[in-house]
């Protein structure tokens, strides 16, 4: 299975537009970040954990040909926003499976109306078929199980994945420990790690990598980055040997 980190950013990704911070001027491409997304294939299927407004760009530049489905962690904006962008798939393939808990689907059917209009519908409008994500019920997609892992992003609900061993998690400021029991023996694990001061609704650093230190991955990788955390190769050289940052377009293997 290939995880391919289409977007590591914040929800006004790096730059930030009209700010002069000095890691918002970095030449360093690891430094410049979309909207947090990763693309997850194996054989010949392609799943995208959320479509975030970059999307159209993340396609074009991950070089994506094909769309199995897309899973939805939350309703922000920076995790659906563009999600009329999946029309070209439609076109080649028809409508394009959304799996998302409930709330979030009726989120998306009152933010993009027109997708789900049946009466007098644009011919030209995206095309989806919903699917339900329940807690504690596992789901398929193509011939792989994914196990939602409900963590809470302030007091929002919040969906993480894990398909084998590998378990994504974004938007994540506090786990319950049942949840948490989800998430032993991977061998790769992506948290969110927003910067080093606190912050009311994510992980910062030193609480990512506790809970990092609590499961004891192989690997793992942080996302959902912000330009407050610091210049990516600066950050890297104080993590530990097996955390790393996650950059736009990096490509691993499990």
């Amino acid at each position: 299975m290939k995880v391919y980190f289409l977007g590591t950013g914040t929800s006004q990704g790096i730059p930030i537009i009209g700010i002069d911070h000095e890691v918002c001027k970095s030449t360093d491409f690891k430094d410049k970040r979309l909207r947090v997304s990763v693309w997850i294939t194996w054989e010949d299927h392609s799943y995208v954990i959320d479509c975030g407004p970059d999307f159209r760009q993340q396609m074009l530049s991950s070089n994506c040909r094909k769309l199995d489905g897309i899973l939805f962690t939350h309703e922000h904006a920076d995790h659906t926003a563009g999600l009329d962008d999946i029309r070209p798939f439609n076109f080649k393939q028809g409508a394009i499976p959304i799996y998302a808990h409930k709330r979030v689907l009726a989120n998306i059917e009152k933010r993009f109306d027109y997708i789900f209009e049946t009466v007098n519908r644009y011919p030209g409008a995206p095309s989806v078929k919903t699917i339900e994500i329940e807690n504690n019920m596992p789901f398929s997609i193509g011939n792989k199980t994914a196990i939602p892992v409900s963590v809470w992003h302030g007091n929002l609900q919040v969906f993480g994945f894990r398909i084998d061993d590998f378990a994504y998690l974004t938007d994540v400021k506090t786990i319950d420990e049942a949840e948490t029991d989800k998430l032993k023996n991977l061998k790769v694990l992506v948290v969110n790690a927003l910067r080093e001061q606190p912050h009311d609704t994510h992980f910062n650093l030193e609480e990512a990598l506790d809970f990092i230190a609590l499961l004891q991955p192989e690997k793992a990788y942080l996302t959902h980055i912000s330009h407050m955390l610091g210049f990516h190769e600066e950050v890297q050289k104080k993590l530990p040997k097996n955390v790393f940052l996650a950059y736009d377009n990096l490509e691993i293997t499990i």
